[in-house]
Formats: structure tokens, sequence, C-alpha cells
């Protein structure tokens, strides 16, 4: 696929006309604000060409020293995929699961908020379709040695890779933004064990495997979503300290953030949420 070229009216260091530069501003939030997180597809196809498209503008995504470190599997066949959130159930969703026992319920991720005794809440999480019936998944791959063109800064001992993990998270915005402005709907699938994967894709060892994307069309209708107040989190010339959270705040915060997301995050994967606690109703923002 050629590279599309760039008008010289919208290139770098011109100055575009102020209607223009406000209707393309509006058009782009009106694209951030309409994206959408799915955690159970139907079987719809996806049309052709759309996977593409999709990561034709993935590939335009910034990274340190324009090194491009990303690689992409696009994974369409049903068995495959089927694999793949099976290794997800049994690798990152019991890890997850048992992990936030830990925490009492109104705390829990909502992805762990279940019903019933010990057993039982296991039960249903294994019998959750989620992502495996999606049309197509976008696998975002690293190869670490591409970023060595990067400041040596960024591979200091101790600093971890993160001009690598920027780059692939700059790139899998994109893929998201994307899939939105064709009328798809994806989910991030955070890869915390990469290894099974890995054996299934036949990724070579060297390479990170990043995320996984699920890519495709909701089984039923999604919801809006919570986002804090501009006014709670920008600072102009030094940090407000009146903005400053104290551990006290912070809790309270994470009680107010699961109450007014939760039935967000159940209905996005086309289930109601039923379950209301009494520490629930008292209050915190919602959804929008």
């Amino acid at each position: 696929m050629s590279d599309p070229p760039v008008p010289p009216s919208s290139g770098p260091g011109t100055e575009p006309d102020a209607e223009v530069s406000t209707e393309a501003y509006d058009r782009l939030l009106a694209l951030v604000r309409q994206r959408r997180s799915c955690r159970r597809f139907s079987d719809r196809a996806i049309p052709d060409g759309h996977l593409e498209k999709i990561l034709e503008a993935a590939r335009w995504a910034m990274s340190g020293a324009n090194s491009q470190p990303w690689e992409f599997i696009v994974v369409r066949q049903p068995e495959r995929i089927a694999a793949l959130y099976r290794a997800y159930q049994e690798h990152i969703n019991d890890l997850n699961f048992w992990l936030e026992q830990r925490f009492p319920y109104e705390l829990r991720h909502p992805g762990f908020r279940l019903e019933g005794g010990i057993e039982e809440q296991y039960r249903r999480l294994q019998e959750r379709p989620g992502w495996s019936v999606a049309p197509a998944l976008i696998v975002v791959l690293g190869d670490g040695r591409r970023q060595l063109g990067s400041v040596s800064g960024a591979s200091t001992p101790g600093r971890h890779q993160t001009h690598l993990t920027d780059a692939l998270s700059n790139a899998g915005t994109l893929i998201h933004l994307a899939a939105g402005s064709l009328g798809l709907v994806t989910q991030w699938v955070s890869i915390h064990v990469q290894e099974p994967f890995k054996q299934l894709l036949g990724v070579p060892p060297l390479l990170t495997l990043h995320t996984i994307i699920p890519v495709g069309y909701p089984q039923q209708p999604l919801t809006g979503i919570f986002r804090r107040k501009l006014s709670e989190i920008v600072h102009y010339d030094v940090y407000d300290e009146a903005k400053f959270m104290s551990n006290r705040q912070i809790v309270e915060y994470l009680f107010r953030l699961r109450s007014s997301t939760v039935r967000t995050y159940f209905r996005s994967r086309g289930e109601r949420y039923t379950q209301t606690p009494a520490s629930e109703s008292e209050g915190g923002e919602s959804s929008s």
C-alpha cells in the first residue's frame, strides 16, 4: 500500500484556516468520545479492507527516533482465536481472579465482581465467551532491537524498555481510534504472561507480545464512559497542591470509580448489572 500524499495546507509548519482546524478538532474529539471498549463481540464479519485501513493508521504512530519497533499479526481463523482466548482464560484471567480475592467486593476490578460462592464465581468467569467469537484480532508485537535507534538513556539498566512500550502503546491507541472511525469496537487486552500466546502464534522469543486487540461489532449497544473533569487534572505553570489527593482521598476515589464504571463494564460484556451492595448506594459520579 503506497503512502497517501500529505496536502501542503496540512503539513508541518503551515497555518491552516482557523475554521478548518476547528472542524478537524471537532471531528477528532467526536471520534475520541465515541470510541468504546467491548468485551463481548458478535460474529458479524468485518468488511474487506477495514483491517488494512486500521493498520495503515497504526504505522504512523510516534516512536523514539522514529525506530518503528512494531509488527502486527492479524488473526482471523476462528479456531486460532478460540485457542488464544482459552490461553487468556487459563493464564491471565485465572491469575487475576485469585489476586482480586485480596480486595473487598466493592474494590474489585469490575471483571471479577461475580455472584455466588468462590467456586460459582470461578465457574461463571470460565464460561464467559468474551472475545472468543470476535471476527479478528490484531496482536501488537515489538522488536526491542529496532528501538535501539533511540537515545541510549532509554536502555539504561533499571529503566526498563520504556521507549519500546511507549511506541507500542502509541500504535495501539491509533488502532482503537481507527477502528472507531470505521464503526467498529475494540478491547485493549493486556498480556501479562506472554509465553503461551507466543507459542500459539509462532512468535520468536526475542520479540515482545504487547497486547491483543479484538476488533468487531458488539453483541449489544454499549453505554457511555466516565471521565474526570478537565478542571481536576490540569495545572498551569506549576503543580496546584490543592489538587493533590491524600491517601485517604485516593481510596475514596477508588470506591467512587468502581461504582461509576461497573455498569458500563458489565454492559460491555453483554451482561446486565444487578448487583447492588449497600456501599454502592452512597453515590459517586455517573457514567456519561
